[in-house]
Parts: C-alpha cells; structure tokens; sequence
C-alpha cells in the first residue's frame, strides 16, 4: 500500500554484508548519473566500511520482503558527534517514508550510542534530501569536512 513502510524492516547489519554492499553499490551508481562530473566512492573522506561498525559506527539495511530497499550508516566522531553517511532508498521503495524512517531510527540509535549533535553533508543535486533534513530539524552549518562532492553541510542537536 503506497505511504506504508511498516512492511519494511530496519536492521543493524554488517556493513560488508551482501545486502549492505549491494546496497551501497546502487547508491554509488546512483550518485555517479545524479552529480555533474560524476562520482569515485574513494573520494570525499567518506571513511571505509568498518568506520560504520560497532564500536566505531552503525549501519542499517531497510528489506522488503526480505530483499534490500535501503542503507543509512553512522559514523561515530570524537566526544559527542556522530554523523550520518550513505543514505539510500531504492526507486522500488521511494514515496513510502522510508528514508525519514530511517534517518528517525538513526537518531536513536545516535543518542543510545552517546552522541548528542547529528552531522551530514550532501550534494547540491540532490534537493529531496536536503528538504527532508530540513523538515527534521537539521540546520545548515558551516562546512566541517573537505568531502569534494559535499555542497550542503547540516547539524542537529539531539
């Protein structure tokens, strides 16, 4: 049923997991036809997998009938900041609140791990995304990071 995601599940995976490599694999090709120049998942600091593992991070893949939908990691920063990374909701499950439900489940899991300010950055091309971080309350800060691809630099207080 179209605006129901309550047949999604939300797990905490391995980031190196088939699923979660999958996933990432249609977000990079999906970056890659969406930003002018194209994109290299080696630039922009992004950090490797394991930087999106227990203790260092957190990774979740959305499923569908058992078939990965979506992926959205964490990356725990020193002292109080962690920050969000590789936000994806395949176009089979777009339209749902998918993605809000998993930036919401995020946030919680951001908070139990000790994190009191949530950070991103995001492309200019991408303007869905921005408007969903700015309808859950993430503000605009100046850039904290030298990620090439990164035109939009937001924070949230948790």
């Amino acid at each position: 049923m179209a605006g129901v995601v309550s047949d999604v599940a939300l797990t905490v995976d391995d980031p190196e997991s088939p699923d979660a490599l999958w996933c990432r694999a249609r977000y990079f090709e999906e970056l890659a036809a969406r930003f002018d120049g194209g994109f290299d998942p080696g630039e922009g600091g992004a950090g490797s997998d394991r930087e999106m593992a227990p203790p260092a991070g957190l990774f979740l893949v959305a499923r569908r009938d058992g078939l990965p939908v979506g992926c959205l990691g964490l990356k725990l920063h020193p002292g109080d900041v962690a920050e969000i990374k590789r936000m994806w909701v395949s176009p089979t499950a777009r339209g749902l609140g998918l993605a809000r439900r998993m930036l919401l489940a995020m946030q919680d899991h951001a908070r139990s791990l000790g994190a009191t300010r949530l950070r991103l950055d995001t492309n200019a091309s991408l303007k869905e995304a921005q408007a969903l971080y700015r309808q859950e309350g993430f503000v605009e800060v100046p850039r904290f990071n030298d990620n090439p691809y990164a035109h939009h630099w937001f924070e949230k207080a948790l």
